[in-house]
């Protein structure tokens, strides 16, 4: 079987009149502010967990664990089911959540989908802010959910309508960069916070509020697209933000195609049933299942979420573990860089497949250090020069992933759905992504715990299944436009038996595809 395939940009969208405007820049960095929401949560808990104060108020159980070394051994420090709700809970609410938003997205439009997820994050945030109990940390991070579940969903979409075809690739790779700064802004101020005598993780979990903040003022700020407008039967306006957009008057091309892929859509009366019943968007689901599944999978997570636990556990003091976090934060958001700058010129599958082979190694040299200095026991340390190589290689992998799977984990679900399938396409991305968030957020402790050492070995080979996944299945979609994404699958040789002729749209004879 062919390993996948290349499009070129000729033909088609690759020709539409205008470019990229500051307009457009602008209005894509205000609207990636949504990932701003979601990377802030995900460095803060692992941080706010790994206090001792906060673990002392909430948790005592886990607090007299980490102090009582007979008992325990290094890995199953903080295997704590209840402390592991705190982490996971908000991805079950984004899980369900991101349903509610997948109809509030297609009939509403974009923005108010970003505005509610601003809005109940703002209130998850400073409910975390003054709780006094467990149940008060639990409703807010629930609340943290509902906005990660609408921004996310919204999001990605918004971005991929808004940018031209050549481009789009980098400005919804912006998404992904608000993420990583973030994250990124959360361990510095975790280990700001932690020099506090007291109350320091009050002050973490309640400026989650300032990316909320943010996220509501956009969504007020912020154009809808030409596609949400045409949804909603508002053509002039569409035309004309579309004018705006790609700074040209001349946009007959891309309108009129937005137009037939609009009409076509409306048509569609049972979005979800198409989506999973209908052959023609076999693709569509595979990948909008499948990339979020392998994506949490990669065990990007277990450092996103746990990095200053993980440290900790590994015997790096209280300050080291968290100064490793923020090291890891910035080759996170410098990597991603190296995303946004690759990602149209070389594509989509170089990108996936090195960053796939990049944490497979690494995955295998951490399991191989941590286990020759822990064994199966958890008795043992560290001795600084191998703590350094653990960690290079931590920072190596998540270098990989954040030119790789991180970006494009949003990316390309975000771009090859139809319109008519649209929003329900990136509710299954979201939903499967938050899915698997919440059961690793939940249980990778406890994994850790009895998998030990290991469980940087099942990590590895979960990226060695998702790479070939990738090298075999995924076409090559660089410089598409997503109306016409129909093309690139029916000229897969794998997927191109679920295609019908009809679903085709432009002129295909323009488009070359070479097999990889």
């Amino acid at each position: 079987m062919a390993g996948g395939a290349f499009v070129s940009d000729g033909g088609g969208g690759g020709s539409y009149e205008g470019g990229v405007t500051g307009f457009v820049i602008i209005t894509c960095i205000v609207a990636a502010m949504g990932g701003l929401l979601f990377g802030y949560d995900l460095g803060i808990s692992g941080g706010v967990t790994s206090m001792e104060e906060f673990l002392s108020k909430f948790f005592p159980e886990v607090d007299r664990q980490m102090h009582n070394a007979r008992r325990e051994t290094a890995y199953c420090k903080f295997d704590n089911q209840l402390l592991q709700l705190f982490t996971s809970s908000l991805y079950l609410a984004a899980l369900v959540s991101s349903f509610a938003a997948s109809v509030v997205t297609r009939k509403y439009g974009r923005k108010i989908s970003m505005f509610v997820g601003g809005l109940a994050f703002l209130i998850g945030a400073l409910i975390n802010a003054f709780a006094v109990n467990v149940a008060m940390l639990i409703i807010g991070r629930l609340l943290l959910g509902v906005g990660v579940g609408f921004a996310n969903q919204s999001t990605p979409v918004y971005l991929s309508e808004m940018a031209p075809a050549k481009l789009r690739g980098a400005l919804n790779i912006g998404f992904q960069m608000a993420i990583t700064i973030g994250i990124l802004i959360a361990n510095l101020i975790n280990y700001g916070t932690s020099q506090m005598a007291r109350n320091g993780w009050r002050v973490s979990l309640g400026l989650a509020a300032v990316p909320a903040v943010v996220m509501v003022i956009g969504s007020f700020v912020l154009p809808d697209t030409p596609n949400s407008m045409l949804e909603r039967g508002k053509y002039e306006q569409a035309r004309e933000m579309l004018q705006k957009i790609r700074g040209a008057d001349n946009v007959d091309e891309e309108f009129q195609d937005l137009c037939d892929a609009c009409e076509a859509a409306k048509k569609v009366e049972h979005p979800w049933k198409n989506l999973f019943l209908q052959a023609k968007y076999r693709p569509a689901l595979a990948f909008c299942s499948a990339i979020p599944f392998f994506q949490q999978f990669t065990g990007i997570n277990v450092i996103m979420f746990y990095a200053p636990v993980l440290f900790k556990t590994l015997g790096f003091a209280d300050d080291a573990s968290l100064i490793s976090a923020v090291i890891t934060g910035v080759v996170n958001v410098v990597s991603t860089l190296v995303s946004i700058y690759a990602v149209d010129r070389y594509g989509r599958r170089i990108l996936f497949l090195e960053g796939g082979i990049q944490m497979i190694i690494c995955q295998i040299i951490v399991g191989s250090l941590i286990g020759a200095k822990f064994g199966t026991t958890g008795s043992g340390t560290l001795t600084p020069a191998t703590a350094d190589w653990v960690l290079a290689f931590i920072c190596l992998y998540v270098a990989g992933f954040a030119w790789s799977w991180g970006p494009l984990g949003w990316l390309v679900p975000s771009e090859i759905c139809p319109l008519e399938i649209r929003p329900a396409g990136q509710a299954v991305n979201v939903s499967v992504n938050m899915f698997f968030t919440f059961l690793i957020g939940q249980f990778f402790l406890t994994m850790l715990c009895h998998m030990k050492f290991g469980l940087f070995y099942f990590f590895g080979g979960m990226v060695l299944i998702m790479t070939i996944f990738i090298y075999f299945l995924l076409p090559e979609t660089k410089g598409v436009p997503i109306e016409e994404m129909g093309r690139v699958w029916k000229q897969h040789p794998f997927w191109k038996r679920y295609i019908p002729d009809d679903a085709v749209i432009g002129g295909s004879e323009e488009t070359s595809v070479k097999e990889v």
